[in-house]
């Protein structure tokens, strides 16, 4: 189209920048001031600290409408810095909030301004990917509306009344506290969930062989969760009501998995939910009885209101179905749903130890396992596969109800007619294809991890350890996913939409977390359509930070305005999933004091145990061991260290040790090395060779779950040394216990760990 003659070539530039205003200010600015704030909350009758936006917990819900600019604006009040995600949004790479990543942190008291437009609809949500603080308050829902023009729209499906529906939990623990605790195997969070699996609790099971077979493979006890909540919330509380809704009326619930570990099982009192939306993206409405929503996932569901003058349930149960939360929708007598019962960890047990080789490898036993299709936990629901022995509650006070997860509902034993949403069930609105002339860049990733050291990574290799993936713009990349762990990962893909190859062909779901339940094999695929750095991550905020992640950055991308320097950025990132832990313990015992310090990493463990004697007979000793865990399953650890001592010979005196080598204890200042390895039974062996050509030979365990809170242990070497102990778990920091030391004689004492 020519130019009219009044505007010349030398007003060009202006036309084409006024033309480019007007589009810009026809589009709606829809402005967010966001204020991150320390605060004081009391989920538990305990005052613990938290961090709230503009005052509250979930964050504020942010509505917009496809076609928006969203401008959001962060000041932080916090003494740390933070960030802000905005989960699922096709977002420029320097709006995504990944600090390190595609910008640097916000600092303590500076303000940001995420500003990008709204290109798409659906459920989504945000939070913070700063350290931990996504688990203390950090998490909202974001809702993006279709406009009633557009030709997706779904009469009956859209415009019907719609709740943003926020699932989280809640602990008392500081979350790096949290962390820590698994990195140390603390024993803590099983106890409270009553899911320890000791061998008392086996035997009374009738499952003594199962807890034997477990631990000859090396395996630690069955588990679907990790950490323990004293609470699981909805939009901030443990239940609420909606009493505005009557009979006949049907209510989307825009749900968002915002919690940092936990996943959820969802079920409705008033029938099926029609599932018509899954991570932002329309499906073609599904009706189930129940789904498991990952962590970090959205689904859309339709519920109806049958009848008038009561409240229905909808229940969301942790998956370790130890707490639940509830939202009534409608006015009248609440009508409760069944609660789920507790899982079978015997039954589990079993099955795992079928799965896993003496190798740590899994077993797949010729299964082509995807798509949620077959879950191998299913033998741990009493709800499918049979009654549970348990007690029946006929009546439900209002302390039953309100923790009614932990009962069961004998009307719902073995109901074979369940129907448990997969993601094979999934079919998109409208063709997903992707474009058929790109190149095909194909990627195969094996999930990987290691519970006795709460390690997790892809191929073994954790982000600390590994370069950014190259990808091409314009190129189709698939991802074959395999789960090689005893854990579920939700994977969560940064920016783009992904495929889901699920047998619905051009119709293929699109999702942006794919949930890979164990033994499963997974592949997805999405064009590289963007530029920049985007993270790939498991959105378990443990493993995460443990080191499950990958970054994907395409070829030739523009510089970031944001990151001035983004090799000295990286590193940072790469740190920041693998950095130090520390634990202690110490035993102040009749007989003497004995402890232990470490310092983990990864690969990396800085140990040093100390014993005092009360008297000069007793003496000292000291040995510093610095060791590099190597192998798939980082069962052997070659170490360098050093021996210090002084005794005199005393209790169980013993001149030569059993290769007739002299004994050095009354003043000995050895350099060594050796290598520790893991047998079955979880036994450490150790071989340690010293520099004036000693030699010791030595076996120990130090955890041997005896009941749920009493712990064995044992220590046996060459030097003639020995000890044998048990200790009571009296709280998550303490144990009083007793031992009998080759060295020093019984003792009886207070252990304290940290």
């Amino acid at each position: 189209m020519s130019i009219p003659n009044i505007v010349s070539k030398k007003m060009l530039p202006i036309a084409i920048f006024i033309l480019a205003t007007q589009i810009l200010y026809a589009q709606k600015i829809v402005h967010y001031d966001l204020y991150v704030r320390d605060t004081i909350v009391n989920f538990t009758g305990k005052e613990k600290r938290a961090i709230a936006v503009n005052g509250q917990i979930p964050m504020p819900t942010l509505t917009f409408t496809e076609g928006d600019i969203a401008e959001i604006v962060v000041h932080n009040q916090l003494k740390e810095s933070t960030s802000l995600h905005w989960h699922g949004l096709y977002v420029p790479n320097k709006e995504d909030g990944v600090p390190y990543l595609t910008q640097l942190p916000i600092k303590p008291n500076e303000t940001f301004t995420y500003r990008f437009p709204i290109v798409q609809s659906g459920t989504h949500w945000y939070h913070s990917h700063s350290g931990l603080q996504e688990q203390i308050g950090m998490y909202g829902s974001l809702i993006l509306k279709k406009k009633t023009e557009d030709k997706t729209f779904r009469k009956g499906i859209d415009n019907i009344p719609q709740v943003p529906v926020v699932l989280s939990e809640w602990t008392d623990l500081k979350p790096e506290n949290v962390h820590r605790m698994l990195h140390n195997a603390s024993d803590w969070f099983a106890i409270k969930k009553g899911t320890t699996q000791s061998y008392t609790e086996a035997i009374s099971a009738g499952h003594f062989k199962t807890k034997l077979i477990n631990e000859w493979k090396r395996m630690l006890a069955m588990d679907v969760s990790d950490v323990y909540y004293e609470k699981v919330l909805i939009n901030g509380e443990n239940e609420s009501q909606l009493s505005q809704f009557k009979a006949g009326d049907k209510i989307r619930l825009r749900i968002s998995n915002g919690g940092a570990s936990s996943y959820f099982w969802l079920k409705y009192a008033g029938g099926k939910m029609t599932v018509v939306a899954n991570d932002g993206n329309d499906v073609e409405p599904v009706e189930v009885d129940r789904l498991i929503i990952g962590v970090s996932e959205t689904y859309d569901v339709i519920v109806t209101i049958p009848a008038e003058n009561t409240a229905y349930e909808f229940l969301a149960t942790s998956e370790d179905r130890t707490k639940s939360t509830s939202l009534y929708l409608g006015d009248g007598v609440i009508q409760l749903t069944s609660p789920m019962p507790k899982l079978k960890y015997f039954e589990g047990m079993k099955m795992m130890n079928t799965m896993m080789k003496m190798d740590g490898s899994m077993n797949d036993m010729g299964m082509n396992m995807s798509l949620q299709k077959m879950d191998m936990n299913t033998v741990m629901y009493p709800e499918i596969s049979g009654k549970p022995k348990m007690k029946k509650k006929n009546d439900m006070n209002m302390d039953d109800k309100m923790n009614h997860s932990e009962h069961s509902d004998s009307s719902n034993n073995q109901q074979d007619d369940i129907v448990t949403l997969n993601y094979g069930m999934l079919k998109a609105s409208h063709p997903t294809t992707l474009p058929k002339n790109a190149q095909v860049r194909e990627l195969r990733f094996e999930l990987t991890g290691n519970m006795n050291r709460y390690v997790w990574s892809m191929d073994n290799i954790v982000l600390s350890e590994t370069d950014k993936i190259l990808i091409k713009k314009g190129e189709n990349v698939r991802i074959t996913l395999y789960n090689n762990s005893m854990m579920r990962h939700p994977m969560h893909l940064h920016g783009h939409d992904f495929r889901v190859l699920n047998g619905q062909g051009e119709y293929a779901p699109l999702k942006n977390v794919l949930d890979i339940i164990p033994m499963e094999t997974d592949t997805i695929e999405f064009n590289a359509n963007l530029e920049g750095d985007w993270f790939f991550h498991c959105h378990i905020l443990y493993h995460m930070m443990a080191g499950m992640n990958r970054v994907f950055s395409y070829e030739n991308q523009p510089p970031n305005p944001y990151l001035p320097n983004k090799t000295l950025a990286y590193k940072k990132l790469q740190a920041e999933s693998n950095q130090l832990h520390f634990m202690a313990e110490n035993d102040f015992a009749t007989n003497g004091n004995d402890g232990m310090a470490m310092l983990q990493n990864t690969r990396w463990s800085f140990g040093t145990e100390w014993r005092l004697g009360y008297h000069d007979v007793h003496g000292y000793e000291s040995e510093t061991h610095i060791g590099r865990y190597i192998g798939k399953m980082q069962w052997l650890m070659p170490f360098i260290g050093f021996d210090w001592r002084y005794r005199k010979f005393g209790i169980d005196e013993q001149e030569t040790n059993l290769f007739n080598q002299s004994n050095s204890k009354d003043n000995r200042n050895l350099f060594s090395a050796g290598i520790n390895y893991t047998l079955p039974m979880l036994v450490i062996f150790q071989i340690e060779a010293f520099h004036n050509g000693d030699v010791r030979f030595q076996l120990m365990r130090e955890d041997i779950p005896v009941s749920k809170r009493l712990r064995a242990g044992f220590m046996v070497n060459t030097d003639k040394e020995y000890m044998a102990g048990l200790r009571y778990i009296v709280n998550k920091n303490m144990s009083v216990s007793t031992h009998y030391d080759s060295d020093m004689g019984l003792g009886v004492g207070l252990s304290i760990n940290y």
